[in-house]
């Protein structure tokens, strides 16, 4: 008779969760997943997915205006916000649906339930009021936005989970944060006819991001008539009516119709018993790990953003991966979180894989910096005052390119496979020697022939 009930017992069915417990009953291991709300995780229901939808009709305000220069005449254009969001809605269920189906496919059983821990092997299933055990416990719920603003009127705000479901689009809008979601969110509501204002406590928005990344967005976003407040903190909002009155540590008052706080995530530990399993947590309540994605307890894991490392989706699914090659395949795995491609959707968008020019700097490469700045090809005739900036980070002594950084439209899809290329370890003169496809934004990544800049540390 076995030991436990389950070799494998995941907490969360986002997309770490989900392909964990794939991977390890299709090596013929008894698994179940306990997933208390939606599978899906944040991605599918109320980040990504949702997020880049919502993108994609913020921009088609500007495609209508945009086709004119290229001989289309556009009816008044109307946008109705119950409509986008009802199609959303649809959608994430469709996906989630889909998640489910596939644990179910791969012979896990699924519990539609909260899971404490009781101890280090056993866990109370809440709603079924049932305790059960496994070998190996694997913790994947995630994160969230946290709204722990610390001034008075901070409980009239909502974060981007409520941004999803709004029952209406507000006429104003002050985004507080200056991260990627807040960014993204900016444009958002910016594009949807919102008067669009963000808020940020630093002086440049996109902290980490490549200093000419941050530059090229801020004044994109000043042009287009988003404002951008820098050196402020929030400090009281007042509610009358339906107003907000906004009031900064500058002695500014605000006018808006709705506050969103875009000031950081947290991982999802609270109340889950972990103290009685003895697993250690971090300053921010995240799961310490080590390269193997194991808590200081041997058996049981975390992956993705509970462990506060680098919360992307894809980056949960491969320490998923990671996970099950170590515990279930004999093969001991370490997460590789180097050259992980990334992109901001913004408008146009910013992509980027590998070291900012300050990062390479700080790490003792000495470099040589190419750019590219030109008007994209649509809007010669489309008319608008938009320009791409291409940056290629390069070690001056091995010619090896440490880094890549787009502003263009379409940065994502090109970033990705400028991935490939650095993953491999691509030189310069890899660059150089490919043919570029013409005409093509991404073009300019094998055609910056003439260095910029030269830095050394």
């Amino acid at each position: 008779m076995a030991k436990y009930d389950y070799d494998l017992f995941v907490i969360g069915g986002g997309s770490g969760g989900v392909r964990a417990s794939r991977m390890a009953a299709m090596q013929g291991k008894r698994v179940a997943i306990a997933e208390e709300y939606q599978f899906g995780g944040t991605c599918v229901i109320r980040g990504c997915i949702p997020k880049k939808l919502f993108v994609y009709a913020s921009q088609y305000g500007e495609d209508f205006e945009d086709a004119a220069g290229f001989g289309w005449t556009v009816p008044e254009k109307r946008f109705d916000w119950n409509v986008l969001v009802a199609n959303k809605n649809f959608e994430i269920a469709r996906l989630s649906d889909l998640y489910r189906a596939n644990v179910v496919k791969a012979g896990v059983e699924i519990f539609s339930d909260r899971a404490e821990f009781i101890d280090p092997h056993t866990l109370h299933l809440k709603k079924n009021d049932r305790l059960i055990t496994a070998e190996h416990i694997l913790i994947a719920t995630g994160g969230r936005p946290t709204h722990e603003a610390d001034f008075p009127g901070a409980e009239y705000c909502i974060t981007s989970n409520e941004a999803f479901y709004l029952p209406k689009l507000p006429k104003r809008i002050i985004v507080s944060g200056g991260g990627y979601i807040a960014v993204e969110f900016a444009h958002i509501f910016h594009g949807l006819g919102c008067e669009m204002t963000l808020v940020y406590r630093g002086d440049k928005i996109l902290r980490g991001f490549d200093e000419d990344m941050r530059d090229a967005l801020t004044e994109s976003m000043h042009k287009r008539g988003i404002r951008v407040v820098t050196k402020r903190l929030l400090r009281k909002i007042d509610k009358k009516g339906e107003k907000l009155f906004v009031f900064t540590d500058h002695g500014e008052m605000l006018e808006t119709d709705m506050v969103m706080l875009a000031i950081g995530r947290v991982p999802n530990t609270d109340g889950m018993g972990l103290e009685k399993a003895g697993v250690a947590l971090g300053k921010k309540g995240q799961v310490q790990v080590d390269e193997f994605s194991r808590s200081n307890v041997e058996h049981i894991y975390a992956i993705g953003d509970v462990t506060d490392r680098l919360a992307l989706t894809p980056v949960a699914i491969h320490e998923a991966m990671c996970f099950v090659r170590t515990v279930y395949e004999g093969k001991p795995t370490p997460v590789d979180h180097k050259l992980v491609p990334t992109a901001v959707f913004s408008q146009p968008e910013i992509g980027t894989v590998g070291l900012s020019e300050v990062q390479a700097l700080e790490q003792g490469h000495s470099i040589d910096v190419y750019k590219a700045n030109f008007r994209p090809l649509k809007h010669t005739l489309s008319g608008r005052d938009l320009r791409a900036l291409f940056k290629l980070i390069v070690d001056a002594k091995t010619d090896k390119v440490l880094g890549c950084h787009i502003f263009s439209f379409d940065a994502g899809e090109i970033i990705q496979v400028v991935g490939v290329a650095l993953k491999m370890g691509a030189t310069k003169a890899d660059f150089d020697s490919t043919i570029a496809l013409h005409p093509s934004a991404a073009e300019e990544l094998v055609t910056m022939r003439t260095k910029s800049y030269s830095k050394a540390p």
